[in-house]
């Protein structure tokens, strides 16, 4: 299991996957907002989406967990 962890801290602005969805290595999974920049975060590895843990308009700090993936 593969945990996606946000860089930088910030708001959730957008969710792009939902649990039990196919993602790809690389895939933009979520958007951050910090100081009025999106920034996107990629899934590092391929597998399928297993839980969503943050919510968008959350407020997040460096590492939190975004969500975790199922490696195949």
């Amino acid at each position: 299991m593969t945990t996606v962890k946000a860089s930088m801290a910030g708001t959730v602005w957008k969710i792009l996957v939902s649990e039990g969805e196919r993602v790809e290595a690389g895939q933009d999974v979520v958007i951050l907002e910090s100081m009025k920049m999106e920034i996107p975060i990629a899934a590092e590895e391929a597998g399928t989406v297993k839980n969503v843990i943050a919510a968008e308009g959350n407020f997040i700090n460096v590492d939190d967990d975004l969500l975790e993936i199922e490696n195949d």
